[in-house]
């Protein structure tokens, strides 16, 4: 009775691992054909800019000067710059004009700001 008890639980626990392991394998897979792909300059530029800005966004809240909401508003624009460049880049085959770069520059310049007045005010 106990062998069959240890066995059923190796089962499951062996099972668990599996799907987790599995599950890690898809993330890091789905994730590293994302970067992989070489993509245009002004796309690449505007990447490098959300990805500094979430960076900051985390030290803000890792250090106590910015709330979890004042984090979840930045982190909103942030997604909705991004949800722009995608759909500009659909338009042009993964590339981003010039108009299209300034106007998302423009927009990262205003979060940049708010992020960096929210780090030194604490507001």
């Amino acid at each position: 009775m106990k062998t069959k008890m240890t066995s059923r639980f190796s089962l499951i626990a062996f099972t668990m691992v599996a799907a987790l392991a599995r599950a890690g394998a898809m993330a890091q897979t789905t994730s590293t054909s994302t970067t992989d792909i070489p993509g245009h300059p002004r796309v690449s530029e505007v990447n490098q800019r959300l990805d500094n800005q979430q960076n900051r966004i985390q030290a803000g809240v890792a250090d106590g000067q910015m709330t979890a909401a004042q984090a979840a508003r930045d982190e909103k624009q942030d997604s909705n710059i991004a949800q722009r460049e995608s759909r500009d880049e659909a338009e042009h085959d993964g590339h981003l004009t010039k108009q299209e770069q300034k106007n998302l520059n423009k927009s990262l310049n205003q979060d940049s700001k708010r992020i960096h007045k929210q780090r030194t005010d604490g507001k």
